[in-house]
């Protein structure tokens, strides 16, 4: 009898799912195939850094957020795709096609964005740098796409990240003439090393490919969020001491920055500029870590190791007591040998090692004069 029941039972449910599914599939509104996740095409084989990093870019846009990445240099393949970089010979923005490789291509941030003063060759990481960055850290950082704060990480972005993957695809060198020592470890670099070796049994690159894409992205996240926390908000200290700097020194050369470890040099020579000012600034004052006072000279040049003014030869590579009775000055720490920085237990002290410098300075210029 219980069988009997259980068999029943069994069988009005399987007619009840049938009905049901019936039913559904033929009086129910159908559903809708759900769309294929669009497709970023790139080429096969060995990978380069620029690619890497504009299918990274890419995928960071909402809508290529969950975007495959289809790497063939089949051309039906390609043509199916929703965007193609760095493959495909053409660079069309209005179909999404980001090639830089054709003998026609000669692009520039500066030729497709004039008001940019950079002139490097565009690999695919710079076109989709140049075309979509503005986008995708104004998603990132939750900043309108045209506000400062993107302007001026976009711009630093692109100077101090992609334009060097750009040269280096592209074969620009750093500076004419054959460099002093060799760059191994640069990030195009480290990405090439992710390619199998040339006697690897095994030569398939989409393993190397994804890792790559881990160690670009890590990097790039890593480095936006530096200048965003750390570099941008130095700007508004180094503007703030220039606009004081002759409560320092009324030389008006003289900065002192209230903390130690804000990164100063690249502000400024920008604010130099944008700020008209009548002389350059040479020394910069700030406290270090231990409570003690640094002195430094303010480079050259922003990729150069020459001193406007370094401390005086007399001093450097002294220190502690010597320095002191040397230089006739209280708490003297120590002058690198290069005369660059020095460094003094007060800031007073620190300041007098400023002001003797400048004085230095002076005298030499009357006796050259």
């Amino acid at each position: 009898m219980r069988s009997a029941m259980r068999s029943a039972l069994r069988a009005a449910r399987l007619m009840a799912a049938a009905v049901s599914t019936g039913s559904a599939a033929g009086s129910g509104p159908k559903r809708p195939r759900p769309e294929p996740p669009p497709r970023i095409g790139t080429h096969d084989g060995t990978f380069h850094c620029d690619e890497v990093l504009a299918c990274y870019l890419l995928r960071l846009l909402p809508r290529y957020r969950d975007a495959e990445v289809v790497r063939t240099r089949d051309p039906q393949r390609l043509a199916q795709c929703d965007v193609v970089v760095d493959v495909g010979g053409e660079y069309d923005p209005e179909r999404h096609r980001y090639d830089h490789h054709q003998r026609s291509f000669t692009q520039s941030m500066r030729s497709l964005r004039p008001d940019k003063p950079w002139t490097t060759k565009l690999s695919s990481a710079g076109l989709v740098y140049c075309h979509f960055g503005s986008q995708i850290l104004a998603g990132l950082l939750e900043q309108p796409e045209d506000g400062p704060v993107v302007t001026a990480l976009y711009d630093k972005l692109y100077e101090n990240f992609v334009e060097e993957i750009d040269a280096i695809d592209n074969g620009i060198a750093q500076a004419e003439g054959e460099p002093r020592y060799a760059l191994t470890t640069t990030l195009s670099a480290r990405v090439s090393h992710l390619n199998p070796r040339w006697n690897d049994p095994d030569q398939d690159t989409e393993a190397g490919f994804k890792r790559a894409m881990e160690l670009v992205g890590a990097e790039f996240m890593d480095r936006l969020d530096y200048y965003h926390r750390a570099w941008l908000p130095a700007r508004a200290l180094v503007e703030e001491a220039i606009r004081r700097r002759f409560e320092v020194d009324a030389s008006g050369v003289v900065l002192e920055l209230p903390q130690g470890g804000c990164p100063w040099k690249e502000h400024v020579f920008s604010l130099e500029q944008e700020l008209a000012l009548p002389d350059p600034l040479q020394l910069v004052l700030f406290p270090d870590r231990g409570g003690q006072w640094r002195v430094q000279s303010v480079p050259a040049g922003p990729h150069t190791f020459q001193s406007r003014l370094p401390l005086p030869e007399p001093w450097r590579g002294i220190r502690d007591e010597a320095l002191s009775q040397l230089a006739g000055i209280p708490g003297c720490v120590f002058v690198h040998a290069s005369g660059f920085i020095g460094g003094n237990r007060t800031r007073e002290g620190a300041l007098e090692m400023a002001r003797r410098t400048l004085v230095q300075r002076h005298k030499e210029g009357t006796q050259s004069g």
